[in-house]
């Protein structure tokens, strides 16, 4: 045992981890008020991991591993309180002292229990309550990157994404790194598109000739309207992806720049660039390349800069670019309205899929609620069936006892009992009880079909048994009275008739310490041979009669 119980107190890590009690659950987890043997004589809380000490005290695995570690022969906590003058080995807290109490942690692991996060709806039972916290949802856990922030487990991603200052990502146009909050605040100053469209051939050649390999700095494709990110092929297609709404405000930058500047060969320069800029959208988003009339254009346009569609009226690529910058601005507003109705769907199926869940939970507890309403009555339907049976079987011995000494038996079935008895499967039947008065002696009669002793085989035996009776106190012991039996001729011709009286001396007729005294009467009643004489009718109807006459006269 001591060797086990210090392997048991090896078990704790001294550093819990994430939802785990290093010491006792605590009692607000828990539907009823906990019983005080399942609290810890430490840390008050109901034990977890629960060990008891050679005085017959219980504590949580951590709290007494703590107190072994820190404390030289420290005593018993509960023992130094009910006695503070108290010395022993037995209250002394030492790993040899301490043992796995496996039965009252087999009682805690089935308490009913429920979820103490504000807003989980979780119950259960106790054994499967770290599981659940492990991965709850209203769990307050860190920041998993390391800003110090106490979240909500469900609300971790969003932190990280919108408020978490540790979360440094970079800005999709000028790729400065920066945490979400400033990201939100910020923004980008871009150089003229002018310059870049200015760029001379020969650096446009020098940079295909690269080498393109895995290790490549690549441009993005908007770079020619001032886009400045570089990267791997992957993070140029993933910033591509996601920064739409930069690479729109750099082309309608570059847009207002060709609009304000006059048609000369740095201006068709610069419309080719855009163009191909537009190509590339194109293929993300899917604009159309082909165009559009004037009137569209017009619809499309900025109402507070009419100078701006006169000048787009005038160039025809212009008016091209602006109609598919207005075209490609309707659908990323439609897109955004989209996102924001498919938002609220899910939030409302979330809520539904809450409140179902929530349902479903009450409506199993009313099913098991039922289940031991069921049981319990198919326990009281069967305790009833017992009774009546039993009241049943007492009536039917009312019916038939008789309260002045002499008793009819009426035997039926003969020819299968005395094939059982001939077999040895029930040798022997006994009479229903009856009584020799009112308040007196209590009898029956105790019939073998195929003899007994002396008469085995060849005889029936019939014989006389004084009972224990309720007015036993008030007789006069031994029974002295004379005892007739008759095996009945049914048809009235010559019944069998045999009488004796007790014998005093015999414990037979002595007052009865058991149920019943040992039988005693005619081994030899009534021959087999006879049973069945075709003069005689003792047998008839497969029934035969006997009666018995106690004489309390005599």
């Amino acid at each position: 045992m001591a060797t086990g119980a210090t392997g048991d107190l090896a078990e704790v890590s001294s550093t819990p981890g994430e939802n785990e009690y290093p010491s006792g659950f605590p009692h607000s987890i828990c539907d009823d008020v906990p019983h005080e043997k399942y609290l810890c004589s430490n840390c008050n809380n109901v034990l977890n991991k629960a060990r008891q000490t050679m005085c017959g005290h219980r504590y949580c695995l951590a709290c007494v591993n703590w107190l072994v570690r820190n404390n030289k022969n420290h005593i018993c906590k509960k023992c130094r309180e009910e006695d503070r003058s108290l010395e022993g080995n037995s209250s002394l807290l030492t790993p040899d002292n301490v043992f796995n109490d496996a039965a009252i942690n087999k009682e805690i692991l089935d308490l009913k229990v429920h979820c103490a996060n504000q807003g989980c709806s979780w119950k259960g039972v106790l054994k499967d309550y770290e599981e659940h916290q492990s991965g709850c949802d209203h769990a307050l856990i860190p920041c998993n990157i390391g800003c110090g922030h106490m979240v909500e487990r469900k609300k971790l991603a969003s932190h990280l994404k919108k408020d978490c200052p540790n979360n440094m990502s970079p800005c999709p146009t000028c790729s400065q790194t920066m945490s979400p909050t400033e990201l939100q605040k910020h923004v980008c100053v871009l150089p003229s598109p002018s310059k870049e469209a200015g760029s001379t051939p020969t650096q446009g050649a020098e940079e295909n000739q690269q080498p393109s390999t895995s290790r490549t700095r690549e441009q993005c494709c908007f770079s020619e309207v001032g886009c400045r990110f570089k990267g791997t092929t992957e993070a140029v297609q993933n910033h591509e992806a996601s920064a739409h709404l930069g690479h729109l405000q750099l082309l309608l930058h570059a847009t207002s720049s060709l609009q304000a500047s006059p048609l000369t060969g740095r201006s068709c320069a610069a419309d080719a660039q855009l163009r191909q800029a537009l190509a590339a959208l194109h293929l993300q988003g899917g604009v159309e390349a082909d165009g559009g009339s004037s009137a569209d254009l017009e619809g499309l346009g900025d109402p507070e800069e009419p100078a701006r569609a006169r000048s787009l009226q005038e160039d025809p690529a212009a008016l091209l670019l602006g109609q598919q910058l207005g075209e490609l601005e309707q659908r990323v507003q439609v897109y955004e309205n989209i996102i924001t109705v498919l938002d609220r769907e899910v939030e409302k199926t979330q809520l539904t899929v809450a409140s179902l869940k929530q349902q479903n939970q009450t409506n199993q507890d009313m099913i098991q609620h039922l289940e031991i309403k069921v049981s319990e009555h198919q326990q009281k339907l069967a305790l009833k069936d017992t009774i009546i049976s039993s009241l049943c079987q007492r009536i039917t011995t009312q019916e038939e006892v008789s309260y002045d000494g002499t008793f009819l038996w009426r035997v039926s079935d003969i020819s299968r009992k005395m094939n059982e008895a001939a077999f040895g499967n029930r040798n022997n039947l006994y009479s229903p009880a009856f009584y020799t008065a009112r308040y007196g002696f209590k009898v029956c009669m105790r019939l073998y079909l195929n003899g007994d002793g002396a008469g085995r085989g060849t005889h029936i035996s019939l014989f006389f048994v004084v009972m224990k009776g309720e007015y036993d106190p008030l007789l006069a012991w031994p029974f002295k009275h004379k005892v007739t039996f008759f095996l009945l001729d049914q048809n009235q011709k010559e019944h069998m008739i045999d009488a004796f009286r007790p014998d005093l001396s015999s414990s037979s007729f002595h007052r009865p310490v058991s149920d019943m005294n040992v039988a005693s009467g005619r081994p030899l009643f009534f021959p087999l041979a006879k049973l069945h004489s075709p003069r005689h009718a003792y047998v008839k109807d497969d029934t035969l009669f006997i009666r018995c006459i106690v004489d309390t006269t005599a």
